[in-house]
């Protein structure tokens, strides 16, 4: 099995998601992280809320400040809030994205891979 097979059409879909709402800041870049004094955010950190139902979970996105496209997605394994999370991240070049997922691996709690955009589009992707 492939460690990672990128399809086009997945990135699609996960910027028609970002793209759906409005970005809301929350941690400007450079604060401090509310539970974790010592670490501050490498970039804007806000949400997107996706739909106009107030169950939905916000979309969680790391942004820089002209960012427009979803360059990667964080995929993090949380075992204080027994869940996986996804954060998306808009606008970071690959420095950015390792700083990011520095922030986001600093704690016991939580550990997170990343996942960069491609362009591929495997066979098995195509519709008939």
């Amino acid at each position: 099995m492939k460690e990672f097979e990128n399809n086009a059409y997945f990135w699609q879909k996960v910027d028609t998601l970002y793209s759906s709402g409005d970005f809301k800041v929350v941690n400007k870049q450079g604060t401090a992280h509310k539970d974790y004094p010592s670490l501050t955010y490498p970039c804007d950190f806000g949400y997107v809320k996706t739909l106009d139902s107030s169950n939905e979970t916000p979309l969680e996105v790391f942004k820089s400040k002209n960012g427009s496209r979803v360059d990667a997605i964080a995929l993090c394994a949380d075992i204080i809030n027994k869940r996986f999370e996804v954060k998306v991240l808009v606008g970071l070049d690959n420095q950015q994205c390792e700083e990011v997922l520095h922030f986001l691996n600093c704690t016991d709690y939580q550990k997170s891979v990343l996942i960069q955009r491609g362009k591929q589009i495997p066979n098995w992707a195509e519709t008939e």
